[in-house]
């Protein structure tokens, strides 16, 4: 977009001196906002000109007026020059800075990215999750890392990032950070919301990611079928361990809760549902939606075999949950007892209850979705297309025991 200035000289007639002269002043207008400056030059109200911005006639005085008004608005003329000359955003504070000779420091784009992150922190718990902020921070610790990289710099003026710098970002990304795709763009996205900050903030005047483009690839969930999670239930572990981590990986299963969920329920969660049974009341720490789920006869034999369990009891959980890091070591250990040949993870259990839980038995994908506390009903609908990619594949094994009569049906159909 052009950036639009307009010079107006006016004498403001509110600030007459005590011998009845006016003061003239000077009106910038960039872009519709306005700067005034003094010209230090006075007039009598009847010798000023409104129409032509000047003084009128040709006397010695207006003569020294006019031309001291010329000079000023060549001044300011050559500020703008300059300002575009150095690329630096043309605004009514840059070109005041400029023309006072008070050129104002270039924001830059490190010290901004931490404020946001600084402002994250103080919200964990309340408006972000601890995850999103880790992300945020990687996000900046790989921000940092590119512009050294890269430029040989530890910090970037603003008015400086343009697409150059954000395709070269999204290689560094994928190149040197070694990401995935929908790695990348996640990145790319948390930085866009900094630049987004940057331009509400009138702290720059282009977006540089407005000729980007990218697509986050659809990545294919992997779940337990029906089989797989009786094989589980089955299967009796010598190890306590292995048998709670069974557990409740079988209770997130049956709710469709993620491991920080699970992590945070307490016996409060548990109240009485429209219907008059047991259901969870909570609400996803990863979007603060909320999650309201009837609780199944597994989900509940689970609960009861735990509500005494001392840690439950001293830490006030509704189950003695272990870190997701030791539940995804030890579910792999329970996929191998298992023969599961599936990289068992605890988020499995989330895309399981998804599927072939609810989806597979009937369950309207407007009802799993608001078990699920999805604030899309989109992101629900990539479980159905699983679903149908399942389908199929039934239909393809029932197209390949057709094949095997078709010979057969042939010569009685033509006979």
């Amino acid at each position: 977009m052009k950036t639009k200035v307009s010079i107006l000289f006016y004498a403001k007639r509110a600030k007459a001196s005590a011998n009845g002269l006016i003061p003239i002043y000077t009106r910038i207008t960039v872009n519709g906002k306005r700067i005034e400056l003094s010209s230090n030059r006075f007039v009598e109200p009847s010798k000023w000109s409104t129409e032509a911005g000047k003084m009128k006639g040709t006397s010695e005085e207006a003569r020294l007026v006019n031309s001291h008004l010329n000079m000023l608005k060549m001044q300011i003329m050559e500020a703008q020059m300059e300002l575009n000359l150095k690329k630096i955003p043309l605004t009514t504070e840059t070109l005041k800075g400029k023309i006072l000779g008070v050129e104002e420091r270039q924001r830059m784009l490190v010290p901004i990215f931490q404020d946001h992150n600084n402002k994250m922190k103080e919200l964990v718990g309340k408006e972000y999750a601890q995850g999103t902020l880790d992300r945020y921070t990687t996000s900046l610790r790989h921000t940092v890392e590119f512009l050294q990289w890269k430029h040989k710099i530890s910090d970037i003026e603003l008015n400086k990032i343009d697409h150059a710098f954000i395709t070269d970002y999204e290689f560094f990304l994928r190149s040197v950070r070694n990401c995935a795709n929908n790695t990348t763009i996640k990145y790319i996205k948390n930085f866009t919301k900094i630049i987004k900050i940057c331009l509400d903030n009138d702290w720059m005047d282009k977006n540089p990611f407005s000729k980007y483009k990218s697509k986050l690839r659809e990545v294919e969930r992997v779940y337990l079928s029906e089989v797989e999670i009786q094989n589980i239930i089955n299967k009796d572990f010598k190890t306590e361990r292995l048998s709670l981590v069974r557990d409740i990986f079988l209770f997130s299963c049956f709710t469709g809760l993620a491991y920080i969920d699970v992590k945070n329920l307490t016996k409060s969660h548990i109240s009485i549902g429209i219907d008059g049974e047991k259901w969870i009341f909570t609400h996803r720490q990863k979007t603060e939606t909320a999650s309201k789920i009837p609780i199944l006869p597994l989900t509940q034999m689970i609960i009861d075999k735990y509500e005494n369990h001392p840690e439950s009891n001293n830490q006030d959980k509704l189950l003695p949950i272990l870190t997701n890091q030791k539940m995804n070591a030890y579910l792999k250990e329970i996929a191998a007892v298992c023969e599961i040949e599936k990289e068992l993870t605890f988020h499995i259990a989330r895309h399981t209850f998804a599927t072939t839980v609810t989806l597979t038995n009937g369950v309207p994908i407007e009802t799993v979705s608001k078990m699920l506390g999805h604030k899309n009903i989109k992101t629900t609908q990539h479980y159905a297309k699983i679903l149908d990619k399942k389908v199929s594949e039934d239909m393809q094994v029932l197209r390949d025991k057709f094949k095997i009569n078709d010979s057969k049906n042939k010569k009685t159909l033509t006979s």
